[in-house]
């Protein structure tokens, strides 16, 4: 049977410790008890951990031997923020498929209410993350960035690799420029609704980001991200 997983939110060499709202559910939903085993990521190592104490602000874990993990892909996320409930529902699928970092874009088309609203939910999104890493079983939980206006964003891009998908492009495909990247470290830019001005274009164009599409479809920004990511994770 497979072990459920937790992401510890203090720990030492020997020790780690679940509080707050994972404590609260380990401790009242499933009634945990000391000597139950559970897998513990600490620090980004995976280990098998029995439980030595419960209590409903704390449970605590001896950490035993550490197992192997499966790395994240190599991919930051520029995601340009829309309307929340669905931009939420892409942070959960990018973290399930494995992306290493979530960049929230403000982006022209971006609306006000939602750019300004922005940086008051990344607490949120970054909850989200946690427990779809947990749920997929994931070692690590992607950093998710403060929102940023795109030029700061692209700014701060270091990949080696950087990839836009853009409606304007029709014959290079997001699979091939992926093979010539040959794993290397790779950022992927997905524009809001209504897509990318063209002043935006323009500043994708001269710092070298590579055009590509997913297909003659026009996908909505959290299926883009999604059919993205999940070419990306077969050939990264």
């Amino acid at each position: 049977m497979t072990r459920r997983r937790w992401i510890a939110d203090t720990w030492t060499q020997t020790h780690a410790s679940l509080t707050g709202a994972q404590a609260q559910h380990l401790a009242r939903v499933l009634r945990a008890e000391p000597g139950q085993v559970f897998d513990v990521v600490a620090g980004g190592h995976l280990h098998r951990a029995e439980i030595t104490s419960v209590r409903d602000a704390e449970v605590i874990f001896l950490l035993h031997e550490e197992m192997q993990v499966e790395a994240a892909l190599p991919l930051t996320l520029l995601l340009a923020v829309f309307k929340f409930d669905r931009f939420e529902w892409a942070v959960e699928k990018a973290t399930e498929l494995g992306v290493s970092r979530i960049v929230p874009v403000i982006a022209r088309r971006t609306e006000k209410h939602l750019a300004q609203s922005a940086v008051k939910r990344v607490e949120r999104w970054r909850r989200i993350a946690v427990e779809a890493a947990q749920q997929s079983r994931r070692s690590d939980v992607p950093a998710i960035d403060d929102p940023l206006p795109l030029k700061a964003a692209l700014a701060a891009t270091t990949a080696a690799c950087k990839i836009l998908l853009a409606e304007t492009e029709e014959e290079t495909s997001l699979a091939t420029v992926l093979e010539e990247a040959k794993n290397a470290e790779t950022a992927l830019a997905i524009g809001p609704e209504g897509g990318w001005t063209q002043d935006e274009m323009a500043l994708f164009t001269a710092q070298d980001w590579r055009f590509v599409t997913l297909g003659p479809r026009i996908l909505r920004a959290e299926t883009a991200a999604i059919a993205a990511l999940a070419i990306a994770s077969a050939l990264l």
